[in-house]
């Protein structure tokens, strides 16, 4: 994962293809976020701001920046099975939330601005599948991963994946499984061709 937290606007220039005044003309016109440092005035530019700002204006995210965001939304109801999933993440070195139910998993989703969301489809109230269609629907959240962790039927899950779920694991599942999982569609950012068995 990057160590990269904070861009200098000449950074942010060099991974554009732009002038640093480019980036500076972006800052001022409100398109891109960022702070000022005391005293000299010099713009920095949080990663995680800076990606967001590619990726809104379709703009390539250099592979170096990818891994900076390592952030997991875990929804799911059954506590039992959410606090066995952010156990394993927690100790590969993720930094986990936790949602009970899709109402509470649309707050976490902007503060906490995940790169993966782990999501159980059988919930109370607004299920997985209309989760899923939210995050796929608002430009805010269309590039988090979505991995399906649900005791679904095959159908269920086919599903999932034809509403833009990025792959699924069926439970009961193995912890490696997991891990596998999450690094493949965070850790790398490489595509992932879910199958079901």
């Amino acid at each position: 994962m990057s160590d990269i937290q904070v861009l200098t606007t000449g950074e942010a220039a060099k991974f554009c293809g732009v002038n640093f005044r480019t980036v500076i003309r972006w800052i001022e016109r409100g398109r891109l976020k960022a702070y000022k440092l005391p005293g000299r005035g010099d713009h920095r530019i949080q990663t995680q701001d800076f990606i967001n700002f590619l990726r809104e204006n379709q703009m390539p995210v250099p592979p170096e920046l990818v891994g900076a965001n390592n952030r997991i939304l875990i929804i799911e109801d059954q506590p039992e099975m959410a606090a066995a999933i952010k156990r394993t993440l927690k100790r590969a070195g993720y930094e986990v939330e936790v949602a009970k139910d899709g109402f509470v998993a649309g707050t976490l989703l902007m503060r906490h601005d995940p790169a993966l969301v782990t999501l159980d489809l059988k919930m109370p109230g607004i299920d997985g599948y209309e989760v899923l269609t939210f995050i796929r629907e608002h430009q805010d959240h269309n590039q988090v991963k979505v991995l399906v962790i649900s005791a679904e039927t095959k159908e269920g899950l086919s599903r999932a994946l034809s509403s833009g779920a990025d792959d699924i694991l069926a439970k009961p599942f193995d912890n490696s499984e997991l891990l596998s999982k999450v690094t493949i569609l965070i850790g790398e950012g490489q595509p992932n061709i879910a199958t079901i068995a």
